[in-house]
């Protein structure tokens, strides 16, 4: 597998840009290759210092373009040669989109394509790269969501080469179907939207003004497609984070003008709303986030999230089959509660959405897959990489419980329990967070020699 490397410098940093030719079937099913892409950064003084590779949370997101660097990634460039890789299919590593997967085939040939993007192919293309830079030596690895959940399953997979292992918000299950994560998910997306409410005076009731006039009116996101009300319950996203409902209160300070005396959405509110809504940027995101859950027990995942909704009424969209209320006006006046979705992909969103559309039934192929399982309970139970990793109570996306239930079955894994964060802690505080984990972790590494 050739591998072409571009350095260049910035201030006291070399650059190091790695694209290296890789399989895009590890199996050997395929002879066909994709090209992976890493950044490598080396704080001068620090050439001989071991690499720290960060996989990125998504799935579907690359990895960070640091412009100036701070954070976490400066933290680490004092101790790490730090590797920013793009898992395949996103940044400069193979991207795809929907013409992408369309131009495979049909739609199983679609669907077929797709599978080659889980957490799998990203641990054989990361080992490929590994085993090319370094030979045999292994090397240290930071996840941020499901790039923890990448890391678990290296431990699970290729152990061999692993020195240390560090995640933040939280580890998978890997023993139950993805419906029980979304069954914890909903009931901490209704609490986060009740201190959204509760913090700030007046937003419930421009919520609803938004909600009840979308339901008669044709506004049209900067995508193209009419903004729904099911589609504008999917920007509580952002109230996983830290700062998600102040974005969400500021959204909403003033989303409407007056055209010839009647209301219309402001352009503005139109466009941050489609920046968060489309799937434009993060195809993957959509297609394959309810994948990174199969495998751990048989059957697919046949749209948890959706499937799980229905057991929350308190979620049903009115109109819907689930719903008491025939309309958004009739809720409001009933007296129900406008409550935004989180973490969650719902098989009605690959039609509305354009970035999707297109390969829809094959989202729905990939959805009834049954995948074998990412994890071996028996290789994570004899584990001996030091490993840790940030558990936050109160995460909106990642059950503590069912992190806290894995973290047990990896011998010598050692969770870190905070309030102190939501699922963004690695940005917010992303120092303090590594320097635990690596404090941690080389005292397990001392302790082994």
């Amino acid at each position: 597998m050739a591998r072409e490397t571009d350095s260049y410098r910035i201030a006291s940093d070399t650059y190091l840009d790695h694209r290296m030719t890789v399989p895009l079937d590890h199996a050997g099913g395929l002879t066909e290759t994709i090209t992976v892409f890493a950044r490598e950064i080396v704080r001068d003084g620090q050439e001989k210092s071991p690499r720290l590779v960060f996989f990125q949370g998504g799935p579907g997101s690359p990895a960070p373009r640091p412009a100036p660097l701070g954070g976490w990634i400066e933290w680490a460039l004092g101790r790490y040669r730090v590797v920013l890789i793009d898992q395949r299919g996103t940044g400069a590593s193979h991207p795809i989109d929907a013409r992408v997967v369309k131009a495979r085939g049909d739609v199983q040939a679609q669907a077929d394509f797709l599978s080659y993007f889980r957490a799998d192919s990203i641990i054989a293309d990361a080992e490929a790269l590994r085993r090319d830079l370094q030979g045999d030596e292994p090397w240290h690895v930071l996840g941020q969501s499901y790039g923890g959940f990448v890391n678990t399953a290296y431990l699970s997979q290729a152990p061999e080469g692993l020195a240390s292992v560090m995640i933040t918000a939280g580890l998978p299950s890997v023993t139950k179907h993805a419906i029980e994560t979304y069954r914890l998910t909903w009931p901490s997306t209704e609490r986060r939207n009740g201190d959204m409410y509760d913090t700030f005076p007046g937003l419930r009731e421009r919520v609803w003004d938004v909600a009840v006039h979308l339901e008669n009116h044709d506004e049209r996101l900067v995508t193209g497609e009419r903004l729904t009300p099911a589609r504008l319950r999917m920007l509580g996203m952002v109230l996983g984070f830290s700062y998600g409902p102040q974005t969400l209160h500021f959204l909403f300070e003033d989303p409407f003008i007056r055209v010839n005396g009647e209301l219309a959405l402001n352009s503005r509110f139109l466009l941050q709303a489609s920046e968060r809504l489309s799937f434009a940027g993060n195809p993957i995101y959509g297609i394959l986030h309810e994948s990174i859950y199969a495998g751990t027990v048989p059957g697919g995942t046949r749209w948890a999230a959706h499937r799980a909704r229905d057991e929350f009424p308190q979620f049903a969209i009115p109109g819907s089959e689930q719903s008491p209320f025939s309309t958004e006006r009739e809720a409001r006046q009933a007296g129900a509660e406008f409550l935004f979705s989180g973490e969650h992909v719902f098989p009605w969103q690959m039609v509305e959405d354009p970035a999707l559309s297109p390969i829809a039934e094959a989202v729905n192929v990939v959805a009834e897959r049954e995948f074998d399982s990412l994890y071996d309970l028996d290789v994570l139970a004899a584990n001996r990489v030091p490993a840790s990793g940030w558990v936050y109570w109160d995460d909106m996306f990642v059950p503590a419980s069912l992190s806290l239930e894995t973290a047990d079955l990896i011998n010598g894994f050692t969770p870190i329990l905070t309030n102190d964060y939501h699922h963004d802690g690695l940005r917010v505080d992303g120092a303090r967070l590594l320097e635990r984990m690596h404090t941690l972790n080389h005292q397990k590494l001392s302790t082994a020699r």
